[in-house]
């Protein structure tokens, strides 16, 4: 079972991935990191407000004027925090954007490798064995 469990984690396949999802992690923190401390405090100065991610709508429950989401939340109220979503749907599309032009580019470095050629369809085999038998 040891032997399988190397074997296993030996392959290329599995390598690859966790390497691709390791880098990946860390690839999204940046994104993150750029979407929460660039983007959106430049998102907020637009729009007025320094805070973007404190942007919520009260659904029901009190919360004091001017309260952050946390405090909001800790009240006991129930929240819409969209501010949030937008801040992970700026995250999201960086991070399609990127992974498309790194698809992109490594579709011009390593051009598709051509199909094999097809042999003889199954009709053209028995075709043969049935010209060869009347022989």
């Amino acid at each position: 079972m040891l032997n399988e469990f190397k074997a296993f984690i030996a392959r290329g396949n599995v390598l690859d991935l966790a390497v691709g999802v390791i880098i990946g992690a860390a690839f999204g923190k940046i994104v993150s990191s750029l979407t929460d401390d660039v983007i959106m405090p430049i998102i907020g100065a637009i729009v007025g407000d320094v805070d973007f991610s404190n942007k919520y709508t009260v659904l029901s429950g009190t919360v004091p004027e001017g309260a952050t989401l946390a405090a909001a939340k800790a009240a006991g109220a129930n929240v819409v925090a969209w501010g949030s979503f937008i801040t992970a749907i700026i995250n999201f599309l960086i991070l399609a954007f990127v992974i498309f032009l790194i698809v992109r580019q490594a579709n011009k470095v390593f051009p598709p490798v051509p199909a094999a050629p097809a042999g003889p369809s199954e009709v053209d085999l028995l075709t043969e064995i049935r010209d060869a038998l009347k022989k």
